[in-house]
């Protein structure tokens, strides 16, 4: 019988499972809830993680206890102990044997899934932003993703958060005029900018609520609203130097494969094509590519090669299930 191998992504707003056998062919997909433990506790992680395994096991017509290998890719998996903690939530799952199973943070996955397992660099810029490098030599390094109150520059997050500072400092004299003062009021539907307060501190404002102002950055830039251009300058500016900081430290330099993901980077003419001109301007020569795979395929291709599977032999049967995860099953 073929062995089956199960791939996670667990993010902090939905987890996908996906099931591939070790020639690569999708077997199953489910989704389930958000598996950031760090946002919704152990407990919730642990029945979220289920529900997605469940549901990609039914899909696939399979017991869920019937995997000979898995990896787990999970937003926040940093340190020792983030690692100690969900292999301990796997364990409780029965799911595969802890032999076999991978753990790392999201950044690992997308990596591998965008370059197909090869060396490079992925940079994410969504509701966060994250950067992650893999040498040939297996070495690896992460900048930013340090969480809103730390570091998540040029993130949807952190565009909303900037776009309401400047609506303010607008509003209050100390920065040029903006539309944002407008957007925001009509977005929240506020008759008053002082209104603005009760609104973030009473009401409260999350980070993925924050990320959907982006659009309205994006939209005022594109209508010629400095305030709007200067704040996608920083945004990509800093996105471009975690990039640099990956490189440098892996002294990546000679032409290294760079692959972008994330919401923000399919604004194609107002924020992408600023993004990969600041990146080459910090690395010339680099190659800009868009992914290759999805980060939950690129959990299967890890949890391939902890059975000593070749991803590279199989990535015709991979690019497969790639388009009948994104295609057939819409996720």
């Amino acid at each position: 019988m073929s062995r089956r191998i199960l791939g996670i992504d667990g993010g902090g707003t939905r987890t996908r499972a996906a099931i591939i056998d070790e020639t690569g062919k999708l077997l199953g997909v489910g989704i389930g809830g958000p598996s950031n433990y760090d946002d919704i506790g152990i407990d919730a992680t642990r029945e979220n993680l289920f529900q997605a395994i469940s549901a990609a096991g039914q899909d696939a017509g399979l017991d869920p206890e019937a995997f000979d290998a898995a990896f787990f890719g999970l937003a926040g998996v940093v340190s020792e102990n983030d690692h100690q903690i969900v292999r301990q939530i796997i364990s409780e799952l029965h799911v595969v044997p802890e032999s076999q199973v991978g753990v790392d943070h999201d950044c690992r996955i997308a990596l591998a899934g965008s370059l197909s397992g090869r060396a490079g660099i992925v940079l994410i810029a969504g509701t966060g932003s994250a950067c992650y490098g893999r040498n040939a030599e297996g070495n690896d390094w992460r900048a930013g993703g340090w969480g809103e109150l730390l570091a998540d520059e040029g993130s949807g997050g952190w565009l909303g958060l900037q776009a309401m500072r400047a609506a303010v400092r607008s509003f209050d004299g100390r920065e040029q005029p903006t539309r944002l003062i407008d957007d925001l009021l009509e977005l929240f539907e506020l008759r008053h900018m002082n209104d603005i307060m009760h609104r973030i501190y009473h009401v409260g404002l999350s980070r993925k609520e924050r990320a959907a102002l982006a659009p309205l950055v994006m939209s005022a830039a594109r209508n010629n609203d400095v305030v709007a251009q200067q704040l996608i300058h920083e945004a990509v500016t800093e996105l471009a130097l975690s990039v640099l900081a990956v490189a440098n430290r892996l002294e990546m330099h000679d032409h290294p494969e760079v692959a972008i993901v994330g919401g923000l980077y399919t604004v194609e003419d107002i924020f992408a094509s600023p993004l990969r001109a600041a990146i080459r301007s910090k690395l010339p020569g680099c190659h800009i590519q868009p992914p290759e795979l999805s980060p939950v395929i690129g959990a299967c291709l890890l949890a391939l090669q902890q059975i000593g599977v070749d991803p590279q032999t199989v990535s015709s049967a991979l690019i497969a299930s790639e388009i009948a995860l994104t295609t057939e099953m819409g996720i």
